[in-house]
């Protein structure tokens, strides 16, 4: 009875701010009122929004991997330093990311700060090409970096913020979605940009690239106003609503890594050595479909785009799938094969590169669903932000490192020593799964169960704590 009085005393207050915000005797109508769906949905949008410019101009080289090699008079190793750079930053600041947020910035200012950041060094990284200064490039991609892997932190703890329950799940699936989207248009657009600046400026050269790469920066501005307008947005639902600033929850502590299990660690070497053969590949593609199989710059950014264009339906369907059945390793290990398939077939053969794209943006796409909510089988609740931390450090480390070993073995070997690294990667990967299903299956198969499996065992430690 008094939990009763004290929820209705709460939402009289609720509803007393809300009626206060409307002015004396009017009611939020729906759109403007913060705890109404409508208004959710409005401020879904502009969060969906939030990380686009990013996930737009983070593959501009990529979609204008030609351009930038020819025009700036580059090497293939000094072309995948663009990339190196973006991933150095995020080695160290993947595990203060949250603590900013949580503790320093709050996390209204924190995402204007980092929006803030990939805007400036997206106009840097462009004014770099327009002066033809390659080290200004370098200088841009890293400020890029500071910014865009806090910024989807930041995006993450706003959707927790708004969204509980069932529906985090969607939106989850929909900003990933949006992400997939912003890197889709980019590989499929910037050349015709490129295209139209070569006419206004009246020759190709690094005037022509760096003013295409300027015009990308709108995104990022664009994102920019989308964080204003959310910070608006949740200063006055704090107001209304009598709620606190949102907080990402992930707490820190370095001492955390000699305590983690050795499924842990494996789930580690799975995500490096498998994304380090999908992001730098992606990164070197579009000449890759031009010189094996004679498709035009056009037809090259479509097939390396397909990843992503799989990546943005794909995800919340398998994320669905994976969560109704459970079997996490089984699905990586599954992932892995494919993956591995696909980068056979395109180093060993000339099949219709279309098929093993396809089938790489379907197991990337089932990979991640699968692969990322097993950390949180393995350790603590108050240990999970270090391991996500850990895990996105590794990564972001072993990024940096292939995408110079990438371009470096591109320019004295070519493409085909190149899938072959690409394909050992995988092997690495696939070796860790199999390890992971074995040590899993020792330890009495907890990331290896069913969903339902899971689900009465959940039941059954919450009836044991009652």
């Amino acid at each position: 009875m008094a939990d009763y009085e004290e929820r209705q005393s709460l939402l009289g207050d609720e509803a007393e701010g809300r009626q206060a915000a409307g002015g004396p005797g009017r009611p939020l109508t729906a759109i403007c009122d913060p705890g109404h769906i409508l208004h959710r949905v409005v401020v879904l949008v502009f969060m969906c929004f939030l990380g686009f410019g990013s996930y737009f101009c983070y593959d501009n080289p990529a979609a204008l991997q030609t351009q930038v090699i020819q025009d700036l008079d580059l090497n293939t190793s000094k072309f995948m330093q663009l990339y190196a750079w973006y991933s150095w930053p995020n080695v160290v600041l993947c595990f203060f990311g949250g603590f900013l947020l949580d503790r320093v910035f709050g996390i209204r200012l924190g995402t204007i700060i980092f929006s803030l950041f990939v805007c400036v060094g997206q106009v840097i990284f462009a004014t770099g090409a327009l002066l033809n200064r390659f080290w200004l490039m370098e200088a841009g991609r890293f400020i890029f970096g500071i910014g865009g892997e806090s910024l989807a932190v930041a995006q993450n703890t706003y959707a927790v913020n708004w969204f509980k329950g069932k529906e985090l799940n969607l939106v989850f699936g929909l900003q990933l979605s949006m992400a997939r989207v912003g890197s889709t248009v980019n590989m499929n657009i910037m050349g015709w940009v490129y295209s139209r600046a070569v006419a206004l400026v009246g020759a190709p050269g690094h005037t022509a690239l760096g003013a295409s790469l300027m015009i990308a920066g709108v995104t990022c501005l664009f994102s920019l106003i989308c964080a204003l307008v959310l910070g608006f947005l949740d200063k006055r639902a704090e107001k209304i609503l009598n709620k606190e600033q949102g907080k990402t929850g992930d707490v820190v502590k370095l001492t955390d890594v000699k305590d983690f299990p050795l499924t842990l660690w494996l789930i580690f070497i799975i995500c490096v050595c498998y994304y380090v053969a999908i992001f730098p590949f992606i990164g070197l593609g579009q000449v890759f479909f031009i010189e094996k199989f004679n498709f035009s710059p056009a037809e090259a950014r479509a097939v390396n785009s397909i990843v992503y264009i799989i990546s943005a339906p794909a995800s919340p369907v398998l994320g669905f799938m994976v969560d109704r059945i459970g079997k996490n390793v089984i699905w990586v290990m599954v992932a892995v094969i494919a993956t591995l398939a696909a980068h056979m077939m395109l180093a060993f053969t000339f099949w219709n590169p279309w098929i093993a794209m396809s089938l790489l943006g379907v197991s990337y796409s089932l990979l991640a669903c699968a692969l990322w909510p097993m950390v949180a089988f393995v350790v603590p609740e108050h240990q999970l932000g270090t391991a996500y931390g850990f895990m996105q450090s590794i990564q972001n480390l072993g990024l940096a490192l292939v995408a110079m070993a990438a371009g470096a073995i591109l320019d004295n070997r070519g493409y085909l020593f190149l899938e072959v690294f690409f394909c050992v990667c995988v092997c690495v990967s696939l070796i860790a799964v199999v390890m992971l299903y074995f040590v899993d299956y020792l330890k009495g198969g907890d990331l290896n169960m069913s969903a339902a499996g899971r689900a009465r065992l959940q039941k059954e430690a919450t009836s044991d704590a009652e």
